[in-house]
């Protein structure tokens, strides 16, 4: 299991039902790529780390190993506007306005990545997806999306295993070694994932698999209060943002 999903099932929300979590993981989302980047991508920034690392209770090593992607991300994205290429000055030159550009997209992109970790932090996969048929999308498409879930753990589960013995027998003491272990490990996880898919499918026939896969969800309800104070926190959020945006230069 990756690291993220372990902490959604450790989560103190977890029992929480997904839609108090999307109303404020999400809505934060929303607001740091609607409003200004300053100062409200900066506001959506903090209120998002201090309800993951204060009331949803996320490690701050658990966070930093998962958000140190996305931030990458966010960087060599906003880099790119810093520079233009041609022109008269040479075929590389600092762009006009490129690094104003540059921190507000990355403010933007970097408070929205924390929005969606706070949700993914909090919200395990097996209990939103046997949700969504409710939600309108089409049971066939959750179906697939949950064993394509379950499948990707098996698998890397399997690449692990096939990687520590590899090891274990001086399989990449050197780069020709490490190139053949390498072909040997895509190779044996091919085969694998088809043996699985194999297992799965007879399996489901064999237990009367008539389309739908029936899974036991936690019980849960949307909870009103939990739901307003998020409401709450995204209008004050908005209204604090429209306040400094006038005071501050």
């Amino acid at each position: 299991m990756l690291p993220i999903d372990a902490a959604a099932h450790s989560s103190r929300w977890r029992r929480r039902h997904p839609v108090d979590k999307a109303v404020l993981g999400l809505g934060l989302t929303v607001l740091a790529i609607s409003l200004p980047p300053w100062p409200g991508a900066v506001l959506v920034l903090v209120a998002a780390l201090t309800v993951l690392l204060g009331p949803a209770g996320v490690p701050p090593r658990k966070l930093w190993r998962a958000y140190r992607v996305p931030l990458g991300f966010c960087v060599t994205g906003a880099l790119t506007l810093t520079v233009q290429l041609g022109g008269p000055e040479g075929f590389v030159t600092l762009a006009d306005g490129g690094p104003a550009r540059a921190g507000g997209l990355l403010l933007r992109t970097s408070a929205a990545s924390l929005g969606v970790l706070l949700f993914a932090f909090t919200t395990p996969l097996s209990d939103l997806l046997p949700r969504l048929v409710k939600a309108g999308v089409p049971a066939p498409v959750v179906d697939v999306a949950l064993v394509m879930y379950r499948m990707s753990f098996l698998l890397l589960d399997s690449m692990s295993r096939i990687r520590q013995a590899q090891a274990a027998r001086l399989g990449h003491t050197t780069r020709a070694a490490t190139w053949r272990s390498l072909g040997g490990l895509g190779a044996t996880a091919f085969v694998r994932a088809f043996d699985r898919a194999g297992r799965l499918q007879a399996g489901l026939a064999g237990r009367g698999y008539d389309g739908t896969l029936r899974v036991l969800v936690p019980d849960a309800r949307v909870s009103g209060p939990f739901v307003a104070a998020s409401a709450v926190l995204l209008m004050g959020l908005t209204a604090l943002t429209l306040v400094l945006e006038r005071l501050l230069p």
